[in-house]
């Protein structure tokens, strides 16, 4: 019987991989219509008699209420002439990243027939690293002296958990979770499940439009991050059952155990070796779990009410 059990699971298995195989086919067929525009480099090479054709390219990124001076005087401006050299420095073949944003909009196109691909555009933006990126219905801005590599001098004063991420493979996951977003319908959240659960559609969400990217990429880990997680899930999940945090309302707990931060706070010896976010991480499995114990599409499962999600996802950790 056991043996019986072990051969349906591998082909289960293997048809489930054929299926998505046949999927991520017919979505590499999808024509995509993208031009990245590089407002950096335009703006790095022009001087102040090309502005009037910058603002009639570009009407969106200068404000009516600015002055041309301003834009000038940035134009002139030392600080700001050594921020877009090193942008193009870092980002002067930008063929990879293209090639990436190009799979996610064929796979948004696959999956939201309403889709349309935005214009794409690069800029700087003084490392407002808070900003990773911009999505609207329209319009993408991609502000790339925010992915100038981790170690890069100008994010000396920045936390190490928040430059970790400052990478251009992170790029596409970042524009992924701002499309998310838009998908996402959930009520207003209240208990932590209720943030486990709309970050754990955020991740899933990467799951089917980046699949091409990696799980610690996707959730913004390092290996060891990712690796922490997976080994510790059923101490983590044990640890939120057993204290009651997936109903409560304690407002301290998505500061613990959701939001950026070094470390997830339990309280306990293993913090320190913890990455953040680890209630994203296990909002994730549970997501999983429920897409695989439910047909449902998945698009549809991100209007899902959470406590559905939960009590339908039959989760259990690894042991």
């Amino acid at each position: 019987m056991k043996k019986i059990c072990c051969i349906l699971f591998l082909l289960l298995a293997y048809y489930s991989c054929e299926k998505e195989n046949k999927v991520e086919d017919e979505i590499s067929k999808i024509d995509v219509n993208l031009l990245i525009e590089r407002f950096d480099l335009a703006f790095s090479d022009a001087n102040p008699d090309d502005l009037p054709k910058l603002k009639k390219t570009f009407p969106f990124l200068f404000s009516k209420q600015v002055p041309d001076s301003v834009f000038i005087s940035r134009m002139n401006d030392s600080l700001q002439k050594e921020l877009l050299q090193e942008v193009k420095t870092k980002h002067h073949d930008f063929s990879s990243i293209e090639g990436e944003i190009k799979e996610l909009f064929q796979h948004l196109k696959y999956y939201d027939i309403t889709f349309s691909e935005p214009r794409v555009i690069t800029l700087t933006n003084d490392v407002k690293y808070r900003d990773k990126v911009i999505v609207t219905d329209t319009i993408v801005l991609i502000p790339l002296d925010n992915y100038l590599g981790k170690d890069h001098a100008y994010y000396a004063n920045i936390p190490k958990y928040i430059t970790q991420n400052m990478e251009p493979s992170q790029i596409v996951s970042n524009l992924a979770s701002d499309y998310a977003k838009r998908y996402i319908y959930q009520s207003s959240k209240k208990t932590l499940l209720d943030d486990m659960i709309y970050f754990g559609k955020q991740l899933y969400f990467k799951d089917k439009v980046v699949p091409f990217k990696s799980d610690e990429e996707k959730i913004g880990y390092s290996l060891e991050q990712l690796e922490f997680a997976q080994f510790n899930e059923g101490q983590i999940w044990s640890n939120f059952v057993e204290n009651e945090y997936l109903f409560s309302t304690d407002s301290s707990l998505p500061g613990r155990f959701i939001a950026d931060a070094p470390f997830s706070k339990f309280y306990l010896q293993l913090d320190r070796e913890s990455p953040g976010r680890l209630g994203q991480y296990i909002g994730w499995q549970i997501v999983r779990a429920y897409m695989n114990n439910n047909e449902v599409p998945f698009l549809d499962m991100m209007k899902k009410d959470a406590v559905e999600i939960f009590n339908k996802s039959n989760y259990k950790p690894p042991k």
